[in-house]
């Protein structure tokens, strides 16, 4: 009888079945007066909400580390880590993935955000393009996706078809694959290697998935990211060692560190990092190991890290 009415059902029909089954869509009951409430009451309700995120998070924290584990492998060996999905998840992406060459010093090639629509629906909504499948494997294409390659995908529902039709394309190249939901049991959780799925449970404002969904994928990119950099040798404890001065502010912070890590003076600091062209690595093992600029990079061009070049120094 099911599958008859399935097939009586029109693709829309369909569609609201599938939302009223997803905790993201659901409708919270501290929430039925919301535009009702003080603004001071607002803000307490929704910092309660938000509370909730963490602890979400924390209950994947395994699976997130098994998936960092095999992304920095990958990296490892060339690959390069993409983020697609649409909407706010492709734009957090993107956030993710443009802090990473000032942050890391890598190039903006290794870490990509891709957006449903293109670079223009990151500031302005693009109707219809994050259901097109085909869509999300074409943006996959046309960066020339390889095996060594990891694509991230995001969706706080979990069933975007432009993230599906990504993570499909993806896993037929033989990339890794990763799913990032909000929902459990979700369709890109089902189609990816690794399946992230934090449940945050109903937002404030019902579907309104920019909220806690929203802070949740950022928790989990900012992971992503972050200890995928540190395994790839990009720190030095938790200071930045590679980090790309573009700015005077930067400029200031690469100074700071190589005076944090070796006890140097301010002017030895500038000194030494104008001998090594800016590089913070450079510079630290330079001043502790008193070498060359020369000899410092030739130590650094064999050591996956600056802790193993000290040592090998």
């Amino acid at each position: 009888m099911s599958d008859i009415l399935n097939r009586a059902r029109g693709p829309h029909d369909l569609l609201l079945a599938e939302l009223s089954t997803l905790t993201t869509e659901a409708i919270v009951e501290d929430g039925r007066d919301l535009d009702m409430l003080s603004t001071a009451g607002l803000v307490e309700l929704m910092n309660e909400h938000d509370e909730s995120v963490p602890p979400a998070v924390a209950v994947v924290l395994p699976t997130i580390a098994a998936a960092i584990d095999d992304i920095a492998a990958r990296m490892r060996d060339g690959g390069r880590l993409i983020y697609i999905g649409a909407g706010t998840p492709g734009r957090l992406g993107i956030v993710d993935a443009s802090e990473c060459p000032p942050t890391f010093n890598v190039d903006p090639s290794l870490v990509v955000g891709i957006i449903a629509g293109g670079d223009g629906a990151i500031r302005t909504a693009v109707e219809n393009a994050e259901d097109d499948p085909q869509g999300g494997a074409d943006a996959l294409s046309g960066i020339a996706l390889t095996e060594m390659d990891v694509v991230v995908g995001i969706s706080a529902s979990g069933r975007t078809p432009y993230v599906v039709g990504a993570l499909e394309y993806a896993a037929e190249i033989g990339a890794l694959t990763v799913a990032i939901a909000c929902n459990s049991n979700s369709t890109i959780g089902r189609v990816a290697d690794h399946a992230i799925e934090v449940v945050v449970g109903p937002e404030l404002i019902a579907g309104s998935t920019r909220l806690k969904a929203g802070t949740a994928q950022k928790l989990v990119l900012n992971m992503i990211s972050t200890i995928a950099m540190i395994r790839l040798g990009k720190t030095y404890g938790n200071i930045m060692v590679d980090l790309r001065a573009t700015n005077e502010k930067l400029r200031a912070r690469a100074e700071r560190t190589v005076m944090l890590v070796t006890d140097c003076t301010p002017a030895e600091a500038a000194e030494t990092l104008a001998q090594s062209d800016g590089s913070v690595k450079i510079a630290i093992l330079m001043l502790l190991r008193g070498l060359s600029a020369d000899a410092a990079r030739a130590s650094m061009a064999t050591a996956p890290s600056l802790r193993a070049a000290l040592g090998a120094a």
